[in-house]
């Protein structure tokens, strides 16, 4: 429950980024884009190459959205 509590902590809704969707810590990764990629195919780990300053945890939050 701990984990997932920390987990959780990375989404942030900011007004100023993206619109007030959901976010990966405040950067311009919206939730829906995570999810995207991953329901197109993407592994993680293509995500992780592709966007370097995201991690693997940021991803997981995405999927507990």
């Amino acid at each position: 429950m701990i984990q997932t509590m920390n987990l959780m902590e990375r989404i942030t809704i900011d007004p100023e980024i993206c619109h007030g969707k959901p976010t990966i810590r405040g950067l311009r990764y919206p939730v829906e884009t995570i999810l995207e990629l991953l329901s197109s195919g993407m592994t993680t780990e293509e995500i992780l190459e592709d966007y370097e300053d995201l991690e693997r945890e940021d991803i997981l939050a995405a999927l507990l959205q």
